[in-house]
């Protein structure tokens, strides 16, 4: 008895021993940054700065301090124990606590050696190399009047024959001022041709059409982006389908600036390597589901709820929550008798982190299922991101303000 006494107090000392070490950046703190930050925050992507090195993190190492202490980053506002989805960004606390005593440690660099090196990260894509690059046909050039502007650029398909596409991604040229990009597509000549004239008619590149795209279409949300979000990839016999004589159309919501800045956003499309079995759809819940006329009267905290019933078996790919600033809370589910499906929950909104939330899998819910879709807004003086100072009464619409 006495032998396995001293036995466990010498594993109890040498794991003390071990867990007092001071963590240094090749060993410790650079795996973490490589594998949770440097996406972004490298050269070409849409972090400010880069973390690529050691001097580049050191430089930064308050900052980084702060906005991991305040779970400001990594950017990623879903509920990560409510559900999962492809591509979660968080750091567990025992990252955040290396991090910490490694500043705290003044920096330690540690030898070279023990550095994992960059992943690999692929140029001018997130996920490899496209088929397909579509382009605006030119840049668009904001005039620094802090206007927003909801432009839309007509950009044909440019394919010989019928493709089946597995993945679409956009990128952004200016991410100073892109606030999102939403992408319809159509093949109908007579809407196509409805847009090329309404792009001809505006005397800046593209059209201006705000919520909509100004012409009816097939897809309305053939792909996407927001600061932060992965691509949108399909599962194998999964996708969508573009056609030679077909064109998509590039909806930009730019923000307000003080000076004017220049966009050229590209679309990078990936081909299927496997045939298309089932073509992706679109459905968009709004303020239209509502039994109740959205409205947030000035001083409130309001909660909507939409109820939309399943008639037949879904596969659901991604989920896309949205509102403005006067948001706070999302939460997503379906009820299928008495089975609760967790769908997405973000306990605090934050305008400036959107995302198109895609599943690891294909979530399913079956028929008979009822969808809730259950947001919170705070029109209040305790709203710090409230436009409007007294508050006022809002309505639902498309500018950052509504």
């Amino acid at each position: 008895m006495m032998k396995i006494s001293n036995l466990f107090l010498f594993l109890v000392g040498t794991l003390t021993l071990v867990a007092q070490q001071t963590p240094t950046f090749h060993l410790d703190v650079a795996p973490i940054i490589y594998n949770n930050c440097t996406e972004c925050h490298r050269v070409g992507e849409i972090g400010p700065m880069p973390f690529t090195t050691y001097d580049e993190v050191a430089n930064q190492a308050g900052l980084i301090h702060y906005v991991i202490e305040t779970g400001y980053m990594p950017p990623w506002t879903p509920d990560h124990n409510y559900s999962s989805l492809r591509g979660e960004r968080f750091l567990t606390p025992d990252q955040i606590q290396i991090i910490s005593d490694w500043i705290d440690a003044d920096l330690p660099e540690g030898d070279p050696a023990d550095n994992p090196g960059l992943p690999s990260f692929p140029e001018g894509s997130q996920i490899g190399t496209p088929d397909l690059v579509l382009s605006m046909p030119e840049p668009y050039v904001h005039d620094g009047d802090m206007s927003e502007q909801y432009q839309v650029f007509v950009i044909p398909t440019d394919v010989d024959i019928p493709q089946e596409v597995q993945a679409i991604e956009v990128r952004p040229g200016n991410a100073a001022i892109a606030h999102h990009a939403l992408i319809a597509y159509t093949a109908q000549p007579t809407d196509i041709g409805t847009a090329l004239s309404l792009d001809a008619a505006d005397p800046a590149p593209g059209y201006e059409s705000f919520g909509d795209y100004g012409v009816p279409v097939e897809d309305y949300l053939f792909g996407g982006w927001v600061p932060g979000s992965p691509p949108l990839e399909f599962p194998p016999t999964i996708g969508k389908i573009i056609e030679p004589e077909g064109a998509l159309l590039l909806q930009m919501h730019y923000g307000p600036t003080p000076i004017p800045e220049s966009d050229l956003t590209e679309i990078n499309i990936f081909f299927a390597d496997a045939p298309v079995e089932r073509e992706v759809e679109t459905y968009t819940i709004s303020p239209d589901d509502l039994d109740e006329f959205f409205f947030i009267p000035a001083g409130t905290v309001k909660t909507f709820e939409a109820e939309v019933d399943i008639p037949s078996d879904l596969s659901l790919i991604s989920i896309t929550p949205h509102c403005h600033l006067l948001g706070q809370q999302w939460e997503v589910y379906a009820v299928h008798e008495s089975d609760t499906i967790p769908l997405i929950s973000i306990p605090e909104w934050d305008f400036n982190w959107q995302g198109i939330f895609t599943f690891p899998s294909l979530q399913m819910l079956p028929a008979g299922s009822t969808l809730h879709a259950i947001c919170t807004y705070d029109n209040t003086v305790n709203n710090p991101y409230n436009p409007s100072n007294p508050p006022a009464n809002v309505f639902w619409g498309d500018l950052t303000e509504d």
